[in-house]
């Protein structure tokens, strides 16, 4: 071989987000919605989020989606209050919560459902509920009990009411779980990998959980690697991938988007 050949510049290996330029605009929001603006974060030198924005609507279901170390649970923990921004904001309504600790995020309206069990093992069912019905001021001893049965029998947990939170299936934690962070009143609900850890049943379950959520005009953001699922219930989605929103729209937009397909779905990938 000779030495002009052996000299020769390698190809350039460049990501099919430097090949695509993507141009997202602003989400368009309400004066209700809960909206993230340029939301941003670096560890040490590396931007791992940079300039995300996306918004939910009262009574909508979003997804927040990507590959791993895509930034979108990065993304997330910022909305929750779990990770400080570097920049951005975080807005519900025309309230600036961006500097608001996660308890005062939970006051202003924001619930927030971990990935891990967070089901109080030794209340009952219950008193689980009740524990946070306990904490409104708005609400007397009888309001408190006539909540609590509302939310017991909305979430089907009348079986498991008296059981203790460390003897309930997967998906009856996860109806308890979700009807206590109702009994916060709140306006918005973030759900952490809502799918994950549960069988086939309880995630049709907790579809349906979402839906009713959706018709009491709670807004809800999901974050979860089970891609399938959560687009089926999703009504717009945001798909994160090197920092960055890369495509956004319906599930069907996203599903259809070739971007999406090359860097996260795969060619193959069945709805």
């Amino acid at each position: 071989m000779s030495n002009s050949a052996s000299n020769a510049p390698k190809p350039e290996v460049i990501s099919p987000l430097e090949k695509t330029p993507v141009s997202i605009a602003q989400p368009v929001s309400s004066d209700t919605a809960l909206t993230m603006l340029n939301l941003a974060k670096r560890y040490g030198k590396r931007w791992v989020v940079k300039d995300v924005s996306f918004s939910v609507e009262p009574g909508q279901v979003v997804g927040l989606l990507g590959p791993n170390g895509a930034g979108k649970t990065t993304s997330f923990y910022m909305v929750v209050g779990l990770v400080n921004m570097d920049k951005g904001m975080v807005k519900l309504g025309n309230q600036d919560l961006s500097k608001y600790a996660m308890h005062e995020r939970a006051r202003a309206g924001i619930g927030y459902l971990p990935q891990e069990a967070s089901i109080f093992r030794k209340l009952t069912v219950r008193e689980n509920i009740l524990a946070i019905l306990q904490t409104r001021k708005d609400l007397d001893k009888a309001a408190q009990e006539q909540e609590l049965n509302k939310l017991i029998a909305d979430f089907s947990l009348e079986h498991v009411c008296h059981s203790l939170g460390m003897s309930v299936s997967g998906g009856e934690r996860r109806r308890c779980e979700i009807a206590r962070a109702l009994a916060a009143n709140p306006k918005f609900i973030l759900l952490d990998e809502p799918f994950a850890g549960v069988d086939p049943i309880s995630v049709s379950d907790i579809k349906e959980v979402i839906v009713a959520l959706k018709r009491r005009g709670i807004g809800v953001l999901i974050t979860d690697h089970n891609v399938r699922e959560t687009l089926a219930i999703c009504e717009h989605a945001y798909i994160v991938s090197e920092g960055a929103i890369i495509a956004h729209g319906t599930s069907e937009e996203v599903l259809n988007n070739e971007l999406v397909q090359e860097v996260y779905l795969g060619r193959d990938f069945q709805a």
